[in-house]
């Protein structure tokens, strides 16, 4: 059976992916970068003017995404409302991370899940000539998310973790890693992924006022251990989990997660200073170019190395 032919997908950004739109472009001649003049009137409310919208009809139109924060989203959506109206054969928004995703139950009533809510903002993404919005999210937090989604968009959700493993496998000591979680919901997301190693699961217990990181299952004694989570914000659970993993006998801790995310510049606490012993930091930690306030942060800081999704996002546009 022959190979469908590649289209041709003219990819939009907002002004913060820029490098990585750039970078998603160099993968494939079949992508071909577009833009957007982002301007703000006086009052501080989005200016915005689509270039070209008259030569992008019956085009396969993409739109690479970053809600980094709400001060973002309000003109982001705009654009995304705006283009699949142009008369374009389809439209795909690529939206890496998924940022309310964390807050998608209620524990008591009044708790307002936010995930659900952005969830239903995409849904009512106009249908384009082609038919549904295509909407591409990398390691969403909870896969039953998937169900918040309305028909108005197809849902396709993608993973980083292929690159986490053929990121291992260039380690000298591939052949003794085993792959941490520091709770079982990282364990329930993503050990069929990674059953091919052996593994350790963290739990947070509660002793008196506070929540303890303890070592629930597994033996991380003699091997460097990769802790891997979706996302991380302050970093003091994956702080934690290294001090017990390294207490049991761990010979590196490293850590992977797709999103990082670290409000406050938290990374800061993870960066390597002059001096320090190695048994108290992390060998490397992984993460990917989803957050791009991030990735512009951390630049050339050991230990941090970035994994990018620009090859994955690529194949993503072609489906």
């Amino acid at each position: 059976m022959e190979k469908p032919t590649k289209k041709q997908v003219l990819l939009f950004y907002c002004v913060e992916a820029e490098q990585l739109a750039r970078k998603i472009a160099a993968q494939s001649e079949h992508i071909e970068l577009q833009s957007i003049n982002w301007r703000s009137f006086d009052d501080g409310f989005p200016n915005l003017f689509i270039n070209n919208a008259q030569d992008i009809r019956g085009q396969h139109v993409s739109f690479l995404a970053s809600f980094s924060s709400p001060a973002v989203i309000f003109e982001q959506l705009s654009v995304i409302f705006a283009l699949p109206r142009l008369f374009v054969a389809s439209f795909t928004l690529v939206l890496p991370f998924f940022p309310t995703g964390s807050f998608e139950r209620m524990e008591e009533e009044g708790d307002v899940a936010t995930a659900f809510t952005m969830a239903r903002i995409l849904s009512n993404i106009p249908i384009s000539r082609g038919g549904p919005t295509s909407l591409v999210i990398y390691d969403i937090h909870a896969l039953q998310e998937r169900f918040y989604f309305g028909d108005n968009v197809l849902p396709c959700f993608e993973t980083g973790i292929p690159l986490l493993k053929q990121r291992l496998q260039q380690l000298p000591d591939a052949d003794n890693i085993v792959i941490a979680f520091p709770d079982d919901g990282a364990w329930k997301r993503f050990h069929k992924q990674l059953d091919h190693f052996p593994m350790v699961v963290c739990a947070k217990v509660r002793e008196g006022d506070k929540r303890i990181v303890r070592l629930k299952e597994g033996n991380p004694s003699g091997y460097h251990v990769v802790i891997v989570d979706d996302l991380v914000q302050s970093g003091g659970t994956l702080i934690e989990c290294q001090k017990v993993l390294a207490a049991h006998g761990a010979t590196k801790v490293s850590a992977y997660v797709t999103h990082a995310v670290f409000p406050k510049n938290s990374w800061e606490k993870f960066v390597h200073k002059n001096g320090e012993n190695s048994n108290k930091a992390f060998t490397y930690f992984w993460i990917t170019d989803s957050c791009s306030p991030t990735v512009k942060s951390i630049e050339n800081k050991a230990p941090f190395e970035v994994l990018s999704l620009a090859g994955s996002i690529a194949d993503a546009l072609q489906i």
